[in-house]
């Protein structure tokens, strides 16, 4: 006996679709004129596959926030990595100091972008430069999102500001870092994340009455809107703050400023390489997708 299977036309199909109405006079045709109450027995039937859509409905709800928040919890797990990474790059005396910055990151950013950062990202309807709606998440959860979407996006705007933290390694104060990382994660992120992920951005692919260049930016994953603003931001940081010191001598010949610890700086990196998989995959936002069935043929 051979067995073999055929997949049979298939397709993706839209998780948010509707469905089917039931009809209860439809139905109750249906019942035939001999049942004793067509239309009550009609009303039943369909209550009972309302209720069942509606269990449906809660369950897909459901999963697709716990897979976003699954994700959101992988990529703040990032922090850790840009932690350790960072902490074995510098020499031993400023370890205190580049595990500060990262903590700084996680908290002073997780409160200015609940203040004011989501808002600016996603406060629509708004204009197309800066959002204006859920302040310190004022009306949320709403139609369009709810709070494991806004923990999924402060984690990237923290790994945006943990991007940085390593181009300013060893030259920054505890107080200029705190004033950094508010202001990034506060104000410059979420209005450069509007742009191009809210539907009223004036770069948003979505927004179909002011695309740029007729086709707007898709940008997936924030390898624009996460990278290069933590990679711009982290640019200016070091041209500002020049290099670090004893980097050259006093004939301005480099000096070689070797990292205290090898260990920490391959664990980071696999720890970055770990919390990437919430970072990409957790950007679809959803896993429980709708697909027809794939039937199994069987051949003798």
């Amino acid at each position: 006996t051979r067995f073999s299977f055929q997949v049979t036309s298939v397709t993706h199909l839209p998780t948010n679709m509707s469905l089917p109405e039931c009809s209860a006079t439809q139905l109750a045709q249906l019942i035939g004129p001999n049942a004793t109450n067509a239309v009550a027995a009609a009303d039943f039937i369909c209550s009972q596959f309302t209720a069942v859509g509606k269990r449906f409905v809660d369950t897909q709800y459901a999963v697709d926030n716990t897979y976003l928040l699954f994700s959101a919890y992988l990529v703040f797990s990032m922090q850790l990595g840009f932690a350790m990474l960072c902490a074995g790059s510098v020499r031993a005396k400023n370890t205190m100091n580049i595990m500060l910055t990262n903590v700084l990151d996680a908290a002073a950013g997780g409160l200015f972008y609940y203040l004011f950062g989501f808002a600016f990202a996603f406060g629509g309807p708004s204009n197309g430069f800066i959002g204006k709606h859920f302040f310190g998440l004022k009306d949320v959860p709403s139609e369009a999102f709810d709070y494991s979407y806004f923990l999924y996006q402060w984690a990237f705007a923290i790994a945006a500001a943990g991007i940085t933290s390593g181009s300013i390694a060893e030259r920054t104060q505890f107080v200029a870092y705190l004033i950094y990382s508010s202001f990034l994660t506060g104000f410059v992120y979420p209005v450069v994340s509007h742009w191009f992920w809210s539907s009223d951005g004036w770069a948003s692919a979505t927004n179909t009455n002011n695309l740029l260049f007729s086709t707007g930016v898709i940008d997936f994953a924030g390898s624009g809107v996460v990278h290069m603003v933590g990679g711009i931001a982290g640019l200016w940081g070091a041209l500002i703050e020049g290099p670090r010191i004893g980097r050259f001598d006093h004939n301005g010949r480099a000096v070689t400023l070797r990292g205290h610890s090898a260990s920490l700086v391959v664990l980071g990196t696999f720890m970055l390489w770990f919390g990437w998989y919430g970072f990409n995959p957790g950007s679809f936002t959803k896993i429980l997708s709708s697909y027809e069935s794939v039937r199994w043929v069987e051949r003798r």
